[in-house]
């Protein structure tokens, strides 16, 4: 047998026991609510800046990075050294590459707390390794300054070569500093509204596990203090015991075990051909015919040789021949059934699966799909 055509079978009969050991459990199932939730007012915030990273051996900008050249005038000025325009365009920055600098600020951050900051390269630089990059301001969307960055960076690779060839680990341009920015400024924030509740947040928006979360609280703390509000927000009222340790309370909800529901869904990534199905996906009755229509070209050589005595000459003489298969359809019907029923009917097919995709498509616009379909 092919290697291609044992794989695609390893790939059907792998694709079989998930479904088989998917939709044989129980698709509701207990989870902590800390792991699905997030407390309103705890977000984090993005930051970003521009800056240099300097030290670099010969793989930094070319001088086709205008904006890499000003930028080293402009640090230079502030070092009490002014270039004029015929210095600066006569400066050759191989050393040096311009960048920018982004990391995400965590709630609670708090003045002289440090957090990692990521370099790329936005100009012409072959690679970043040795660099160390120079003192960056990191804004927020407001324009403020929140932390500075500075320090060596690592680009957890490398990138060397020359005249005779040339090697490359990983990303060359892009690195990182860990623990390179220091917080200068935090972000005001509040876990406690002004009428003493908090507001959890849904990672993944659903009326019925919104609705869980707040049975599930209420439950623990054996009256009615929490409200599913909206698929993705709980209100939760602080109990007078825990008016002033609202950080206990929190982390008594989020250690509390809620159960969790998983909406049917076929979610299909055509790039890669992988299928994943979560829920409680079952198909409607419906007949399925699936075959296969195959094209085949060849080109053969042959050679033309003149009889003898003959004034003609040796010639080559290209032969194409088309060839047409059509494989036999499979028709196929099912009654009620779940996705594992049609799994383990593709995969006696022999159903590769990119026919798999082009089946759940056609099932889902026949309107016998009794899930959500998702192309990504």
């Amino acid at each position: 047998m092919a290697p291609k055509k044992v794989f695609w079978q390893a790939y059907l009969t792998l694709f079989f026991l998930f479904s088989i050991s998917l939709f044989g459990a129980n698709l509701s199932y207990a989870i902590k609510i800390g792991s699905i939730s997030s407390v309103k007012g705890t977000r984090s915030n993005q930051l970003v800046g521009y800056g240099l990273v300097v030290g670099l051996q010969g793989t930094g900008d070319g001088t086709n990075s205008k904006f890499t050249l000003y930028t080293v005038a402009n640090m230079l000025r502030k070092m009490g050294v002014t270039l004029s325009d015929t210095d600066i365009a006569a400066l050759q920055p191989k050393n040096v590459a311009a960048v920018m600098v982004s990391a995400t600020l965590p709630p609670f951050a708090q003045n002289g707390q440090k957090i990692d900051v990521t370099v790329s390269s936005i100009g012409d630089a072959k690679s970043l390794q040795g660099g160390t990059l120079l003192q960056t301001p990191l804004k927020a969307a407001n324009g403020k300054v929140y932390a500075v960055a500075q320090g060596a960076v690592s680009i957890g690779g490398y990138n060397v070569g020359g005249s005779s060839g040339s090697s490359q680990k990983n990303h060359a341009t892009a690195g990182r500093v860990p623990s390179g920015a220091i917080v200068e400024r935090a972000v005001p924030s509040s876990m406690v509204s002004g009428d003493g509740t908090i507001d959890i947040l849904m990672d993944r928006p659903d009326f019925t596990t919104s609705n869980n979360v707040a049975s599930a609280i209420n439950s623990n703390f054996g009256t009615i203090i929490a409200k599913a509000k909206s698929p993705e927000s709980v209100i939760v009222k602080i109990p007078d015991t825990y008016r002033d340790n609202p950080v206990a309370f929190i982390s008594r909800i989020e250690n509390i075990d809620v159960t969790k529901h998983m909406s049917a869904k076929v979610v299909i990534d055509e790039k890669t051909g992988t299928i994943v199905i979560g829920g409680d996906v079952r198909i409607l009755p419906v007949a399925v015919s699936q075959g296969s229509l195959t094209v085949t070209i060849t080109n053969q050589t042959e050679v033309s040789q003149p009889q003898p005595f003959a004034k003609g000459k040796t010639a080559k003489i290209s032969k194409k021949s088309v060839k047409v298969t059509e494989q036999k359809g499979h028709f196929f019907r099912l009654g009620q059934s779940t996705v594992a029923d049609l799994v383990k009917a593709l995969n006696a097919m022999g159903a590769t699966p990119r026919d798999m995709i082009a089946i759940f498509q056609a099932i889902s616009a026949a309107g016998a799909l009794e899930a959500k379909l998702e192309i990504i």
